[in-house]
């Protein structure tokens, strides 16, 4: 391991260099990894690894649309996919990528294929860590372990087939075997990971739900609706609010944030513009401070996953989801910015612009 300064905080982190995958390859030669589920994260995590050369099997409910894109990957029924029973059966290594709400469900029947010295793994902590609401509580005579790709499984792909990996913590709940640490250093490498950092079960959901209900997702949009809305108000065109809000932020600066820090970012930009960020952002740190803290105690108290457990369990959830999705691509703010995209000069040709 390598240990790392994080602002003055050290840290130990996992890198290609200290794991290599070959050594992955060695640790997981005899060990045939089961890939349960091929919605979000399950696709990019099995292609990888089956492209690192490691020995993988996908589980998937038979006809789903998630079993014909298994088989437009080019995973073969009967031979590496299977249902979710007989995938779990076959493994040594159990991936349980299955959604939070249908983990739930799927317990029972992935349980008793869990024999002595198997390995199940996770790329979340919420079953385990609410298991008193989710009833995922799993044999002492197993491994328990999880890797957390910080990313979907759409970055996860397009970073590994770019040569630059996306980074991922892991954890070990339970060793039971003795080699659950190799195993989990092996899969985190081999699934593609820039570098792993050790988190624990709890941390990582924790941070997860937060993160994700915060300033990845949730905190974002309703950031940028909020500007949009108050720069329309004052008489501001569709096009210009759109531009100010979010193109620049998505195009321009936000890569530059990536590349070099956020101070860079200020130091590379107008004495205007760095004046006046610099000022405000105290005052949205204050106003957002309180907010957050609530969020984390609702995700930390467990009322955040009854919330998940109870919504995506309903038998109308799918439709209630697309209709709330399709309230926010038909919003103003979003039919600009698909206006704004097709605008770009790389999509001239397409959309007849030009």
């Amino acid at each position: 391991m390598a240990r790392i300064n994080f602002g003055g905080v050290e840290e130990e982190v996992v890198t290609r260099d200290e794991f290599t995958l070959d050594h992955a390859r060695e640790v997981l030669k005899n060990e045939v990894v089961a890939v349960l589920g091929y919605g979000v994260q399950g696709p990019a995590q099995a292609l990888n690894m089956k492209e690192n050369g490691i020995h993988v099997i996908v589980g998937q409910r038979e006809n789903s649309p998630s079993w014909e894109k298994a088989l437009r990957d080019g995973w073969k029924p009967g031979e590496t996919l299977f249902s979710l029973e007989e995938a779990a059966e076959r493994g040594t290594i159990l991936q349980f990528l299955v959604s939070d709400a249908a983990q739930k469900i799927t317990w029972p029947q992935i349980k008793k294929h869990l024999k002595p010295g198997k390995a199940l793994y996770f790329s979340h902590g919420f079953a385990v860590v609410y298991s008193d609401q989710t009833g995922v509580v799993p044999p002492d005579y197993v491994d328990v372990i999880l890797v957390a790709p910080k990313g979907s499984g759409t970055s996860v792909r397009k970073n590994f087939l770019d040569g630059s990996g996306i980074n991922s913590s892991y954890a070990v709940y339970q060793d039971y075997t003795g080699k659950a640490v190799e195993r989990t250093l092996a899969l985190g490498i081999a699934v593609g990971s820039g570098y792993l950092f050790p988190t624990t079960f709890k941390n990582e959901v924790f941070s997860d739900l937060t993160g994700e209900r915060g300033i990845l997702m949730g905190a974002l949009a309703g950031v940028m609706e909020a500007q949009y809305k108050t720069l329309r108000s004052h008489g501001h065109s569709p096009s210009e609010a759109f531009n100010e809000t979010v193109e620049e932020l998505t195009q321009s600066l936000i890569r530059l944030v990536s590349q070099n820090g956020m101070d860079w970012m200020y130091a590379n930009c107008s004495t205007t513009a760095q004046r006046g960020a610099l000022d405000w952002r105290h005052e949205f740190r204050k106003a957002v401070e309180p907010v957050f803290e609530n969020l984390y105690n609702s995700v930390s108290s467990g009322e955040e996953t009854r919330i998940v457990l109870e919504a995506n369990s309903a038998p109308d959830y799918q439709s209630k989801l697309n209709a709330e999705l399709t309230e926010m691509r038909n919003s103003e703010m979003w039919q600009a910015g698909a206006m704004v995209r097709s605008l770009r000069p790389e999509n001239w040709g397409k959309s007849g612009h030009g």
